[in-house]
């Protein structure tokens, strides 16, 4: 803290304190209720909580009937009568809290069933607790420290808002918490007559739905977001099974909300044809430039402890040079612990980057690596072993250059030059793609290492999460990345997808009416969490003093030294019988002190993303005597580890830290597994110079300070100076994650606001009963549309009577034109068109019955939306991918961002209408009476099937196939059926805006190749490109 700070702490007082006061009579009452209910018997505490239920269903009825004459909107009402349920859920707070907290003394001591383990219910709320709850119930996070029994706080608000049946979420960090949470806490609920769900991975659409039927329901972020997703991709509302977003609770909140906020969650299908042969393809080229790099780093460090003596510099540059081309190499990292190695290595670095001569160093490589950012780039020495015949092959040609360079050419044709522009086009997109599938495989290879970022587990590559180390199934990493790694394992290589639907972390979670959360590391991200959420944080204090000893933490040269005295503390321990939990870092690192345990012949357990189906009974006994458990962050948060009064007597739990994660959070979450409650416990971090964050932030320093003392590789260093350098580093590395965090928020609201007026509409078609308003609005929308490209003045024969005449006929199968219409006005042209379109509507309906046709015509509208949308996103993608490089060009990528993709969305939806329109009267519809249409067996084709024609077919038997025989007529015309739409054989592919001549009998046209598919499809013809 600042001294600033500390000034205006000390005259204005703690903003905490401030809190505690303004709840702490909230408190007192629930405490004065409490014990009034005390002597209640059983049946009238239970049936308190229906009175409450019946009371709010009367309030409900009662807001309906007051506004009944007032033609709100559904949306509307539901609004008013969601603030009176908040208003009584106030006023009733103190008695339902003081229900739920003699409900819990009264199952004080029964036994219950929680994931197999027989449990005894011990709990109930004290004040601190209820200060909690009352935070949460306001929609704001309770910083509670470990161990002060969160999980119980969050039955109080969970209760109090249950009782309006619009349904309580709660979020959890795993699977495991979730079943367990809802089990544990689900005995209270049950008593008091609530029911409660668990959302789990491997769950049935149709056991999801019961579950979000009960008043409280458990899941992961993964779990609730994917729901809402799927549940915007049904197409029929008997799919969906999510209720609302009213009220939800995340446990966890800043591993929740801050930690994973950017993680997209990504509904995708594969793609129609297979893209992967290119990583299979250029694996063995890759593997023997790794080769060549690993051959040349190994000859630069041969000789060097012997240049470092003779000449200091070029040994520098021989160091920096080994660094950027495999910065992991064994024999680089030993050479890291030599006396003034990393100083002088940072010092060469700094230099050349002064002097902008880096890419000298690089150019002795074969590919260069930028470790922090992760960037690699491949060098001309690299094109060469990859292509030796050519090492073009990986150069980009500038588009714009090129271009620049063909409409320069005087000697090529208009035809000519079209066709050289492709082919830079094509060449430039191969060459990209060859050069990112490259990239991705030296990636893979180089910075990715297999039991640390990722697991291969039934011939899977599976992601391994880097906050709680547990496998994150349905998760892949992006970009080809998965790929490569697929590659790289020999393991099958998935098809590529394509986003079907998808959402951040941050923006499902903005979506709730109330949102609160519980943890005991928010409040250093308070800042974060009121800008992004408006969730204030609210500092609870402890029940009992913390006496856990937090000792300085423990720095050696290199990991086989912090491994060794490792194993001689948990030796220790061991024999004095005080159990340890070992937290690491990976699970490789879990099962190298695993194997060394195993040689001194010490017993212990092993939890990690490969050993996790034993989890709970693990976690159960860790705090038994003499019990050793290594574990990756699995056991870093929501894990309660109860000690018996012996463990306590030899000094309860020690906590065996093996290095520091970037995120001090999840180090803190590590720490408050032990001196839970009052209890005695200790906790040591042991580092290495070699760990990746010492390495890559913050070991310089110290790394100077030990070759200045001399120090052994076996000796370590402790200070509290070091420990603050530790978490300076840290630092780093959660300012860099912050402002990538709040710089995707900014892009993703661009897409946040699309995706909610695309499922916005989609809903309404969906759960709307009669869809013939919307319908309406479409056609006059694309009317008007149509009436302003067209005829910009008020005067008939200036309009463009050809595209009119096209585009109405290519929509509606109507035939219009000048010579037979008698028109003064653009309103009489707009009401002759809809004229024709509602007979034509009236007509099909007729033909097939009305409800059948509203079941058509919602499974167009949502066929039509899903495909425009996809096509949107992929789109997006691609812009979002290169939109940066508008910075060259001294434009603020943002900007660019949002003003492109709000044509991009304008368009889709104009897209969209018309395709809408054109598949509903172009559709051939036959007589359908004597076999019903099941729209949820049509649209589940549509997951597999990518349909492009116009006249899209809707018949069930065979005489439907056959197009109508007759057609209303529109007025004062003669019907005219629509021409069959053959194919467009071209020789090459065109390109919208490209220029094209058209023929039909005598009458040629010269226009954009746009514009030419409506008279295409017409019966012109294409003669001149």
């Amino acid at each position: 803290m600042s001294l600033f700070s500390k000034i205006l702490t000390k005259v204005f007082g703690k903003k905490s304190d401030k809190d505690i006061k303004r709840i702490m009579p909230k408190v007192e009452l629930i405490n004065k209720k409490f014990k009034e209910i005390e002597s209640w018997d059983e049946n009238k505490l239970k049936n308190q909580i229906l009175h409450h239920k019946a009371q709010i269903i009367k309030l409900r009825d009662s807001v309906k009937s007051k506004n009944d004459s007032d033609n709100l909107s559904a949306k509307e009402l539901d609004e008013l009568i969601y603030e009176q349920e908040q208003n009584y859920l106030n006023d009733n707070l103190p008695e339902v809290y003081a229900v739920v907290k003699d409900a819990a003394r009264r199952l004080f001591g029964t036994e219950f069933n929680v994931m197999g383990q027989t449990m005894t219910w011990d709990m109930v709320h004290y004040d601190v607790q209820l200060i909690g709850g009352i935070v949460l119930h306001e929609g704001n996070i309770a910083e509670m420290k470990t161990g002060e029994g969160k999980t119980l706080v969050s039955t109080l608000p969970i209760v109090l808002n249950a009782l309006t049946g619009r349904g309580v979420h709660v979020i959890t960090v795993n699977d495991y918490l979730a079943q367990r949470d809802s089990q544990w806490m689900g005995h209270l609920y049950s008593y008091l007559g609530l029911s409660v769900g668990c959302i789990l991975n491997q769950m049935a659409p149709s056991q999801r739905k019961e579950q979000y039927s009960k008043d409280i329901t458990y899941g992961t972020n993964n779990e609730f977001g994917f729901d809402y997703l799927r549940d915007n991709m049904s197409v029929v509302p008997e799919d969906q099974v999510q209720t609302g977003h009213v009220f939800g609770i995340v446990d966890e909140v800043d591993s929740v909300l801050i930690d994973e906020a950017r993680t997209p969650l990504i509904i995708s299908g594969q793609v129609d044809a297979p893209n992967n042969q290119k990583y299979k393809e250029f694996k063995k080229s890759v593997e023997n430039v790794i080769r060549k790099q690993m051959s040349l780093v190994n000859s630069m460090l041969t000789d060097i402890e012997a240049l470092l003596e003779t000449d200091n510099y070029k040994a520098g540059e021989i160091l920096l040079t080994a660094q950027r081309g495999m910065p992991k190499h064994k024999r680089l990292l030993k050479l890291y612990q030599l006396k003034g190695t990393k100083k002088l290595i940072h010092k060469v670095e700094n230099d050349y980057l002064r002097d902008k001569k880096l890419h000298e160093i690089d150019e002795k490589l074969l590919f260069s690596i930028e470790e922090k950012s992760g960037i690699i780039d491949l060098t001309e020495k690299g094109r060469e072993v990859l292509s030796p015949s050519n090492s073009e092959n990986f150069i980009i040609p500038d588009l714009g250059e090129e271009f620049h360079k063909i409409d320069q050419n005087k000697s090529f044709t208009s035809k000519e030059k079209i066709q050289k522009k492709e082919e830079v086009q094509s060449l430039h997109a191969e060459r990209s793609d060859r050069i990112h599938a490259i990239n991705q495989l030296l990636k893979a290879y180089t910075l990715f290492e297999k039991d640390v970022d990722y697991i291969v587990q039934d011939k899977k590559v599976l992601i391994i999460d880097e906050h709680t180390g547990r496998i994150m199934h349905g998760r892949r990493f992006s970009d080809g990345l998965h790929q490569s790694l697929e590659a790289k394992e020999n393991v099958e290589i998935e098809r590529e997808t394509q986003t079907m639907a998808t959402i951040t972390i941050q923006n499902y979670f903005r979506m709730y009416e109330k949102l609160a959360g519980m943890t005991g590391t928010a409040l250093t991200e308070a800042g974060e969490f009121m800008q992004i959420y408006k969730l204030d944080v609210v500092e609870i204090p402890t029940n009992k003093p913390v006496l856990r000893k937090d000792n300085e933490d423990l720095i050696y040269k290199t990991k086989n030294a912090k491994y060794n005295a490792v194993i001689d503390k948990i030796t220790e321990l061991f024999k004095k019988g005080q159990p340890v939990l070992v937290g690491t870092t990976s699970v490789e690192e879990s099962e190298t002190l695993s194997r060394m345990l195993r040689r001194k012949k010490i017993s212990h357990n092993v939890l990690n993303a490969k050993q996790h189906q034993k989890e709970a009974e693990i976690i159960t006994n860790a705090g038994a005597k003499n019990a050793i458990t290594i574990s990756t962050n699995m056991a870093g948060r929501g894990t309660d580890i109860k000690l018996s009064n012996d463990v306590k007597k030899l000094g309860g739990l020690y906590i065996l830290g093996t290095g520091r994660h970037e995120s001090r959070r999840i180090d803190l979450q590590l720490r408050g597994r032990a001196g839970r409650q009052g209890d005695l416990g200790e906790s040591t971090f042991y580092i290495s110079l070699e760990d990746n964050l010492m390495r890559l932030f913050g070991s310089e320093r110290i790394a100077n300070a030990m070759d200045r003392l001399g120090m052994d590789e076996n000796e370590n260093i402790s200070h509290s100076m070091i420990s603050n350098s530790i978490e300076r580093a840290q630092k780093k590395v959660e300012a860099r994650n912050f402002s990538i965090r709040k710089h995707l928020l900014e892009y993703d609201d661009v897409m946040n606001q699309q995706r909610e007026i695309i499922y916005d509409r989609r809903n309404f078609a969906l759960l709307e009963k009669d869809i013939n308003p919307e319908i309406q609005e479409i056609l006059n929308e694309y009317i008007d549309n149509l009436l302003e490209l067209y005829c910009q003045e008020n005067i008939v024969q200036l309009w463009d009577w050809d595209n009119i005449s096209a585009d109405i006929l290519s929509v509606f199968s109507l035939d219009i034109n000048q010579e037979n219409s008698n028109l003064n006005s653009k309103e009489d042209l707009k009401d002759l068109i809809i004229q024709g379109a509602n007979a034509m509507l009236d007509h099909k309906k007729e033909l097939v019955g009305s409800e059948v046709f509203e079941k058509f015509e919602k499974f167009v509208i949502l066929r039509t939306i899903d495909e425009k949308w996809r096509e949107h996103l992929a789109g997006m993608d691609q812009l979002r991918e290169g939109i940066n490089l508008r910075a060259y060009g001294q434009k603020n990528p943002l900007i660019e961002y949002k003003r492109e993709g709000f044509g991009m969305f304008t368009e889709s939806m104009v897209d969209t209408n018309a395709e809408m329109l054109k598949r509903i009267f172009r559709a051939r519809i036959g007589n359908l009476e004597q076999q019903p249409i099941d729209v949820r067996n049509v649209a589940k084709n549509l997951k597999t099937r990518h349909d492009e024609s116009l006249n899209m077919s809707y018949s069930l038997n065979a005489q439907s196939k056959s197009q109508v025989s007759s057609t209303p007529q529109f007025p004062s015309q003669t019907a005219q059926r629509p021409q069959k739409i053959q194919p467009i054989i071209t020789e090459k592919k065109l390109g919208r805006n490209d220029r094209v001549t058209i023929k039909k009998g005598d009458k040629t046209k010269t226009i954009k190749y746009k514009k030419a598919e409506k008279f295409l499809a017409d019966g012109w013809n294409l003669v001149e490109i």
